[in-house]
């Protein structure tokens, strides 16, 4: 089969990692670096075990950070997957800057030295929140307008436009794909299931905001990946694709499956104030990925579920060790007194 040369920005974090595993399982032929910065949530332990497959490389660096970037690029890369992003709402809700340096400024740099260094594929990992919020029916499209809410949203939308421009001025060969809510493994215990997973296994409050009926599309990790090798190969330049695999839950109705599935009583779930400016509820069609590109979610949501609790029991040194330092003292700061809100943090 023929050699592939990935670069795989953000491979580190956990749909990277998780991409970059399941990539080289696939074809262990292919070459892939990864480019990380190593923040909070970029982690080397999510790629343990790889550093003695000739076909990785991992390099530690910033896609906001050109000279670098652009000498790996020209190292004989042949697509980029760009995963690179600040991507955790609340974060984005104290403090936008980082989001807009990363995930707008960032990806316009990745852009530019890519199409400079003739990398001939352009991968643009986007979510479904750049679509804004959806009332109790319905599902976003490929061609639902853009109306981001948070300012995560908003960078991860600008990220998008500044993709759809490159291809639209310069006929670069970029395409976009739009995914629903993750989950699995590696995923950082900021986000919703594996901090309601780590949290119950300690037997602490977990924290729901408002009534707890925000409702997510969810999908697990791998079936996601499988869809970006899917568009990777087969998706057509320009394009926007839309990854769901309609299994729409309320965060209520998953914080009692982790419950149950742990043994512990629902007398642990803690309302807390809501969340400014939250989306009630995202939906994802997917149909022109299941039809142009025969691509179709595999994993049930309960059955990933038991997966995804079993894995973080499994690994409870992971947890510890991203569970430490700086992290630990922004999740104390989130979460230490329940009754105040995100604008008064």
């Amino acid at each position: 089969m023929e050699t592939l040369r990935l670069l795989v920005t953000g491979g580190a974090g956990f749909i990277g990692s998780n991409f970059v595993r399941i990539m080289l399982e696939r074809y262990p032929e292919y070459r892939i670096s990864v480019l990380d910065k190593i923040t909070y949530a970029g982690n080397l332990e999510n790629l343990a075990g790889l550093e003695t497959n000739p076909n990785f490389q991992f390099h530690k660096g910033d896609i906001c950070d050109p000279e670098p970037l652009g000498a790996l690029l020209k190292s004989g890369v042949e697509a980029v997957i760009n995963f690179a992003a600040e991507s955790h709402v609340d974060r984005s809700i104290l403090d936008a800057s980082e989001f807009a340096r990363t995930n707008i400024a960032g990806t316009l740099n990745l852009l530019q030295a890519a199409r400079r260094a003739g990398v001939n594929r352009f991968v643009q990992i986007s979510t479904d929140e750049v679509y804004g919020s959806l009332g109790p029916a319905g599902a976003f499209s490929e061609t639902t307008p853009l109306a981001p809410n948070s300012p995560y949203a908003a960078s991860k939308a600008s990220a998008d436009l500044l993709v759809r421009s490159y291809y639209h001025t310069y006929g670069y060969p970029c395409l976009i794909t739009r995914c629903s809510n993750n989950y699995g493994p590696y995923q950082f215990p900021e986000k919703l299931i594996p901090l309601l997973i780590t949290k119950a296994v300690a037997g602490q409050p977990l924290p729901i905001y408002g009534d707890g009926l925000y409702t997510r599309d969810w999908i697990h990790v791998q079936d996601h990946c499988l869809a970006i090798d899917r568009v990777l190969h087969q998706g057509r330049a320009g394009e926007v694709y839309n990854i769901g695999a309609r299994q729409e839950r309320t965060n209520l109705e998953v914080t009692r499956l982790i419950l149950k599935a742990l043994g512990k009583d629902e007398s642990l779930i803690t309302f807390v104030a809501d969340r400014p400016g939250h989306d009630r509820r995202y939906a994802i069609d997917s149909t022109k990925m299941e039809t142009e590109l025969r691509w179709q979610p595999e994993i049930l949501f309960e059955a990933g579920m038991r997966q995804t609790i079993d894995w973080y029991l499994r690994n409870p040194a992971w947890v510890d060790n991203v569970c430490s330092g700086a992290y630990r003292t922004y999740y104390e700061r989130m979460y230490q007194d329940r009754k105040r809100t995100l604008a008064e943090i």
